[in-house]
């Protein structure tokens, strides 16, 4: 018998298709909403707005930074005068970022003499509206009526006689504060106080934590301190070794070549991210 020829199939090369990328969009961050006041006019303590002087301070360090260090390294007025000039707006954003961390630090320690003041009152028999009335004259003889934590207990003074409940007041108080110190004690105030609980007891117990936090965080800063000399003077021998250069006569190297130009940059550029990096390792926060 003669064997049957199987019909040949055609094999159909398939093309290999490639992925499409998919481009992403670049999701911009939303922008920042202050918080508002259930009562009355306050502050977020997130926003530091600054005045005409410490603007003018800002502006004037970091025009004063670019100039000096322009001038230690490259010997040029008018490109010292720019780069000074380039550093007025950076001056003024790390100046206000550094009294608004300074004004939220100075708050939490006010916060914790609130605290004090209230656990003596709570402990004297006092109700919560005649707690936070004492409070509010106790840290009025301590820290002035500008104070921030004297105008927050004003507030909450005054939102308690229009009829404004204490819990929403700090409740809102805690929230334009951006202190988790802070949001904690006006959750467990807000629960205790609407079920009955022991509010002596939880302000002690709010007043000794803070106390513990503070003192373990100036334990770490003095801990730290040998480093943060370090990283100091490790920024400023370069501008020394350059003004010993700059004593020394018309060298070579403190001409501006294009290659000397070069290396000044690039060693500037690593001395400013060493630094940097530096300052966020021994920025230790608790």
């Amino acid at each position: 018998m003669k064997k049957e020829k199987k019909p040949k199939t055609k094999t159909v090369k398939q093309k290999k298709v490639k992925p499409q990328k998919i481009k992403q969009k670049k999701v911009k961050a939303p922008k920042y909403i202050p918080v508002k006041p259930v009562f009355g006019t306050a502050e977020d303590y997130y926003i530091y707005r600054l005045n005409p002087v410490e603007t003018a301070t800002g502006a004037l360090l970091g025009g004063i930074v670019g100039f000096f260090f322009s001038m230690v390294f490259f010997r040029n007025v008018i490109f010292s005068l720019i780069v000074g000039l380039l550093l007025v707006v950076p001056g003024i954003r790390k100046y206000r970022d550094y009294l608004k961390d300074k004004r939220m630090k100075n708050l939490l320690y006010q916060f914790r003499d609130m605290m004090e003041s209230l656990s003596a009152s709570y402990s004297a028999g006092k109700n919560t509206q005649g707690a936070f009335l004492d409070a509010c004259g106790d840290l009025i003889g301590i820290y002035g009526e500008k104070a921030d934590i004297v105008k927050e207990l004003k507030l909450i003074v005054d939102g308690i006689y229009n009829g404004q409940s204490v819990e929403e007041m700090l409740s809102n108080f805690a929230a334009r504060s951006h202190l988790d110190d802070i949001e904690s004690f006006a959750t467990i105030f807000e629960v205790t106080n609407r079920y009955g609980g022991d509010m002596r007891r939880v302000v002690g117990e709010t007043r000794e934590i803070i106390n513990d936090k503070i003192e373990t965080e100036l334990e770490i800063q003095t801990l730290l301190t040998a480093n943060k000399n370090d990283l100091n003077i490790m920024i400023v021998m370069p501008v020394l070794i350059m003004l010993m250069l700059n004593g020394m006569g018309n060298m070579s190297i403190v001409q501006n070549t294009p290659l000397n130009v070069l290396v000044k940059i690039g060693a500037l550029a690593l001395f400013g991210t060493a630094y940097y990096m530096g300052r966020k390792i021994v920025d230790i926060k608790i």
